[in-house]
C-alpha cells in the first residue's frame, strides 16, 4: 500500500512511539517526534487562528514519518492580513535507512497542499539536509542575524565550550580571564558600541502579566512599518505567552508615559555550548523601528537584573539589529535560516531586498515556548 499522509490522532500515538525509538536506535535522543497527538502548545481552539496541527506518514499501519504545522496570520503592507504555516519538526525514517528517503520530500509536498503559504524557521544553517532541500524544491531562503551579549565576561571566557575548541583556544581564554584582560577588551568594546546610541527622554519598563489593549495600539502604529510581521495584537499575544507561563518575564515600554512598545524576555534552557552559564534571551518585541532601542535597552537591563551571564537574540530587521548593537550586542554566527515557499515568496517580493524589513524574532516558527 502506499503511504498516506493524514492527521496525527491518539489511535497513532503506538505506532509514533514505535517510529521515536527507531530514530533514537540511530544515536541521537533528540530524534522524537510528539508523544500525544493533541497539542500541548498552541492546540486548536474556537475562533482563534494560531493553532498547531500534527500529521503522520502511515505504511501499513506503520508510521514512517510526521510533521507539524503551526498555523498562524502575518500582516504584509498593501496585501493586509494573511494566513501562513510554519514547517516544523519534519522527522523521516530516511534518516535511518535510506530506502524511505522519498518521505521528507513527501510530507513537504503534503504541506504545501495543506498549505502553500508555507515557511520553516530555524534548521541549524544552510548545510542541513531541510533548507538543503527546501532549496532544491525553489524555496527562498535567508540568513538571520544572531547577536549576543556579554555580561559577566569572565564567566564567558571559562565556560563558552563553542568557543573553546582547541588547546590553544582555552589557554588563551583562561589567561584572559585570569589576568582581566578578557574583562577590559570585552567592557571597552561594549563601551565604544554603546557611545553610538543616540540620547533620548527617560524611558520606563513594567512587568505585566499579560498583554491587554494597550498592546493592540502598539501593534496598529507600528505594523505598516514593516515588509512582514507575524500578528502580535493582544489577542495573538495572549496565545503565545498565556499569564499561566511564569518563566517569560513581559516588559511595557514607555517614554514619558506613552506607550513605545513591548518585550518578552526569558532564560534559556541549559545547552552544553555554553557550559554552566545562565544564558537570557530577548525572545520578542514589538515598536516602530524608530523606537526599537528604547525596547531593546529595556530588554537588556531587564535581563542584566536577572544575573544571567550572557544575552542572545535572533532579529531580523536591521533598524533592531542596529538597536541591539547599541546595547552592547556583538554580531555572531548565524545558523538561523528563514525559507519561504514559492507562493509565499511570491508575496514578500522582491525578496532578498525586502528581507532586512522583515519582523522576525526568536519567538516566531516554533520557537515557544522554551526553544528559544
Amino acid at each position: 500500500m502506499p503511504i498516506v499522509i493524514e492527521p496525527y490522532r491518539e489511535e497513532h500515538e503506538p505506532a509514533v512511539q514505535e517510529f521515536n525509538r527507531r530514530l533514537q536506535a540511530a544515536g541521537d535522543p533528540d530524534l522524537v517526534f510528539y508523544k500525544s497527538s493533541r497539542p500541548k502548545w498552541l492546540p486548536q481552539i474556537e475562533a482563534s487562528p494560531v493553532y498547531n496541527e500534527y500529521l503522520v506518514a502511515v505504511d501499513s499501519g506503520v508510521v514512517r514519518g510526521a510533521y507539524a504545522l503551526k498555523h498562524e496570520q502575518v500582516f504584509i503592507p498593501g496585501k493586509g492580513s494573511i494566513s501562513v504555516a510554519c514547517y516544523h519538526h519534519p522527522l523521516s525514517e530516511g534518516i535511518v535507512d535510506r530506502s524511505y528517503a522519498s518521505i521528507g520530500g513527501l510530507m513537504v509536498r503534503d504541506a504545501l497542499t495543506r498549505q502553500p503559504l508555507l515557511y520553516s524557521l530555524g534548521m541549524g544553517g544552510y548545510d542541513r539536509p531541510l533548507p538543503k532541500m527546501l532549496k532544491a524544491l525553489g524555496w527562498s531562503l535567508v540568513q538571520l542575524p544572531f547577536v549576543f551579549k556579554i555580561v559577566h565576561p569572565n564567566r564567558f571566557l571559562r565556560d563558552m565550550h563553542a568557543l573553546r575548541t582547541s588547546p590553544l583556544r582555552r589557554s588563551l581564554m583562561d589567561a584572559g580571564a585570569a589576568t582581566g584582560l578578557g574583562w577590559l577588551a570585552v567592557r571597552a568594546a561594549q563601551s565604544a558600541l554603546r557611545a553610538r546610541a543616540p540620547r533620548s527622554g527617560p524611558v520606563t519598563s513594567d512587568r505585566v502579566a499579560e498583554f491587554a489593549g494597550w498592546a493592540d495600539a502598539l501593534w496598529l502604529q507600528a505594523r505598516e512599518q514593516y515588509r512582514m510581521s507575524a500578528l502580535r495584537d493582544s489577542e495573538t499575544l495572549r496565545r503565545l505567552y498565556p499569564r499561566t507561563d511564569d518563566h517569560f518575564t513581559r516588559l511595557r515600554v514607555r517614554r514619558r508615559a506613552t506607550d513605545v512598545g513591548w518585550a518578552v524576555v526569558g532564560e534559556r534552557r541549559k545547552d552544553a555550548k555554553y557550559g554552566s552559564m545562565r544564558v537570557g534571551s530577548i525572545v520578542d518585541s514589538w515598536a516602530s523601528p524608530e523606537n526599537a532601542l528604547d525596547v531593546a535597552q529595556a530588554a537588556t537591563r531587564e535581563l542584566e537584573t536577572q544575573s544571567v551571564d550572557l544575552i542572545v537574540s535572533n532579529q531580523s530587521h536591521t533598524a533592531w539589529g542596529h538597536a541591539l548593537e547599541r546595547c552592547g550586542f556583538f554580531n555572531g554566527p548565524s545558523n538561523f535560516i528563514f525559507a519561504a515557499s514559492k507562493k509565499y515568496a511570491e508575496t514578500l517580493q522582491p525578496f532578498a531586498e525586502n528581507s532586512g524589513g522583515f519582523h522576525i524574532t526568536r519567538a516566531d516558527g516554533d520557537g515557544l515556548p522554551r526553544n528559544f
